[in-house]
């Protein structure tokens, strides 16, 4: 078993020869493109997939490799990862010489071996380099090609860099040469995911509001901060997704996940100082500026500005960016209970919202838009302690009320007024809950 650890960016056709003269720039060797046919299987019921595992046949100039990848981490387009590779003598699959412990409770190699069949398959010409950087050795793989599922076929022109051996580290400073390549973009889905879309008829990606981020039991402050800034990154991530697909609604919702990850800094301000945050929000600000103009999506999400803060946000999460800011009092508070702050803050941005609202705002409505955006994202993330339910029907009024305000409903915007600011707590409260 290997523990693969790899950032894969998506590359336009335009930028691929600014990115091999940054690539051949480098030291390090380079392996001239070799073609790769990959074959990927599945139960007819997905029972792979329902476990998290992909699997597939990897055929390279008459030699043949088997590929079982488990369920991990993805943070940015950064997959993290268990794999086991096997050496085949055919191209034919054998799942029984995978070791035995790698099978989940209720699926065996014997039932696997008799029901998968090819799902779908990757074709594509694959240029290496091979990098020393700091500490670490990085493999860098160009990819072009197609992902086909039966009639169906998806263009394939991205870059994957894989740690080797080393440090994280070295493999985001050689990222951040890329991303001031214009042409890239950090992208989460891997071509597994994208062959199993196809593969069920390349349905239509359906846009997810933001909603209450929901957490595990038990986790601390900083968990709760680490989760709140994961979830905006993959909602930022899959919109911009939809968007480049030509679903222009999705725009909004990247600019929301944008916003998300400024309010989440604000809610943790009392932990985690500014100044640990202030490059990423300084980006971030750069990033509003500019989805604010007329710029095609193309112009924007694979331009270096964009990549640049979404890097960056990947990166301090990945490497915990906060900690060389924290002293021994913010560490304690960071070790502390998640519900016990978030009941607190709840309590708190509750009555927020309800001292803004309290007196209408006749013509100025819209003044309190930001900090209507502001005080929901904050109790999203604070919610997600609660039966999601209860909390988001909470939410869910505050919300109305912002769409009214957003879409000059004048007529709903006083009734929708009182019903949000009568709500009672769903959270501890006065010895209520």
């Amino acid at each position: 078993m290997a523990q693969e650890i790899e950032l894969k960016f998506i590359v336009l056709p335009a930028a691929l020869e600014a990115v091999r003269t940054v690539l051949n720039g480098l030291s390090g060797d380079h392996h001239a493109p070799r073609q790769l046919l990959n074959v990927y299987y599945e139960t007819p019921d997905n029972q792979l997939r329902q476990h998290g595992i992909g699997l597939r046949v990897r055929g390279d100039d008459g030699c043949y490799e088997m590929t079982m990848k488990t369920a991990g981490r993805v943070i940015g387009g950064v997959h993290q990862h268990p794999e086991y590779n096997i050496p085949l003598e055919s191209a034919e699959l054998d799942v029984a010489r995978f070791p035995a412990e790698v099978w989940p409770e209720g699926l065996t190699p014997e039932h696997v071996q008799r029901e998968v069949i090819p799902l779908f398959s990757t074709d594509f010409l694959r240029e290496k380099w091979v990098v020393t950087h700091g500490e670490s050795r990085i493999e860098f793989a160009l990819d072009q090609g197609a992902i086909n599922a039966g009639a169906l076929s998806e263009p394939l022109c991205e870059l994957e860099m894989e740690l080797l051996e080393g440090q994280l580290s070295d493999l985001l400073k050689l990222a951040r040469q890329l991303v001031a390549v214009s042409g890239l973009r950090q992208g989460n889905l891997s071509k597994a995911a994208r062959g199993y879309h196809l593969a069920q008829g390349n349905p239509m990606r359906p846009l997810r509001p933001l909603t209450v981020i929901k957490i595990a039991p038990k986790s601390s402050v900083e968990q709760g901060l680490q989760n709140a800034l994961e979830a905006a990154l993959d909602h930022w991530q899959y919109h911009e997704e939809l968007w480049v697909r030509g679903n222009s609604l999705a725009k909004e919702q990247v600019q929301h996940a944008i916003g998300l990850v400024r309010h989440t800094f604000a809610l943790f301000g009392s932990v985690v100082p500014r100044k640990a945050s202030a490059r990423l929000r300084d980006l971030l600000t750069q990033c509003e500026v500019s989805l604010v103009s007329d710029a095609s999506v193309e112009t924007l999400v694979y331009g270096s500005e964009i990549s640049t803060a979404r890097l960056a946000l990947t990166e301090w999460l990945l490497t915990q960016g906060w900690q060389p800011f924290i002293d021994e009092n913010a560490r304690r508070k960071l070790n502390d209970s998640f519900k016990r702050y978030a009941d607190i803050h709840l309590s708190r941005h509750a009555a927020e919202l309800k001292q803004a609202f309290l007196n209408p705002w006749g013509e100025r409505y819209t003044d309190q838009l930001p900090r209507l955006y502001r005080e929901l994202d904050a109790i999203r993330v604070l919610a997600g302690v609660y039966d999601p339910h209860i909390a988001l029907e909470w939410i869910d009024t505050w919300d109305a009320l912002r769409h009214a305000i957003e879409n000059g409903l004048r007529h709903d915007i006083e009734h929708l007024r009182q019903d949000a600011i009568s709500q009672s707590p769903f959270w501890l409260h006065s010895g209520k809950k």
